[in-house]
């Protein structure tokens, strides 16, 4: 198990490596000059060399590229281009917003997709289970941009119900989240439902009807149990994509989280927090990778024993 999760780290570490390379190379394939996005068109070309050497852009991209991991490995980042201030002090007053947005997303989406996903298996055919799968193909092939302006029409503008812009209230958090959630929780009914019906299957169950126990209760306390591996697995490898997801949603409503900031450092050339949020992201998916393969091996024996056959 140790040596498995060991290898699993340093896959990660490997391709943790390989999208700050790629991620870095890319930025400075970008058309024009990052310091003309960040002084005025009347400053003179000496000048705007001796912006290049204050920010270390007048070294090869390699020399830039082995000084910055250097000081990311001891969590400072660099200066914003922009700002001017440390990208850990821009990010540290960004970062917050989006993981609540996220977080909160998520725990709605689990909420509210295992019953239904479980109601709908537990009355497979009927009207419930086919309206529902009916809705959850629809959500699932809209948009998340589509969804958010739909959302802020219909109740924010038609309905005056929520407000639309802002993050000062709980009111405002309410649209956001549903149109982060809404495709989320298609996916997640729809996995919930087919680990159920595929559960129901297996030996143990007709055991355990044979004991005399309740459908109700073999549906919770067996069939759910077991179908929760594969959900939290996927729980857990869906975190980055909600995270990248936010860019779009944070745009929609202006909320001022780490994907505006994203958006507004790409068209700005803003380099050090571009490289800085893209590593995050990558992090995360790679911890998220780790920790879905602990939670199954946790929550599945059968994985420990190919763990250990593998390993012998």
């Amino acid at each position: 198990m140790v040596e498995y999760l060991g290898k699993r780290l340093f896959q990660g570490i490997l391709l943790v490596i390989a999208s700050s390379i790629l991620i870095f190379s890319l930025l400075y394939l970008m058309p024009g000059n990052p310091i003309d996005s960040i002084v005025g068109e009347q400053v003179s070309e000496e000048r705007k060399a001796e912006y290049m050497v204050e920010y270390g852009l007048d070294k090869p991209v390699h020399i830039q590229y082995i000084n910055w991991v250097k000081k990311a490995l001891h969590g400072d980042f660099g200066i914003s281009l922009k700002t001017k201030q440390q990208v850990t002090v821009v990010l540290g007053t960004r970062i917050p917003i989006t993981l609540k947005i996220c977080g909160i997303a998520m725990l709605v989406q689990l909420i509210v997709s295992v019953p239904i996903g479980l109601i709908m298996a537990y009355k497979k055919d009927s009207w419930f289970d086919k309206a529902i799968m009916g809705l959850t193909m629809i959500f699932n092939g809209m948009p998340s941009f589509w969804v958010a302006i739909l959302l802020m029409y219909v109740f924010g503008v038609k309905l005056k119900l929520l407000p639309v812009t802002g993050f000062s209230s709980w009111k405002n958090y309410i649209l956001p989240i549903t149109a982060m959630a809404l495709g989320g929780c298609a996916s997640t009914i729809r996995l919930t439902r087919s680990e159920v019906l595929n559960v129901i299957h297996e030996k143990y169950i007709a055991t355990a009807y044979a004991k005399g126990l309740s459908k109700r209760r073999i549906m919770v306390a067996h069939v759910l149990r077991n179908a929760l591996i594969l959900i939290s697995v996927m729980s857990f490898l869906s975190l980055p994509w909600i995270i990248a997801g936010s860019v779009v949603v944070e745009n929609i409503f202006g909320f001022p989280g780490v994907g505006v900031l994203l958006t507004n450092s790409i068209i700005n050339q803003d380099f050090p927090v571009v490289q800085a949020i893209i590593l995050i992201i990558a992090v995360l998916t790679v911890i998220a990778n780790l920790l879905a393969d602990i939670i199954t091996a946790i929550l599945d024996p059968r994985i420990k024993v190919s763990m250990s056959s593998i390993d012998d």
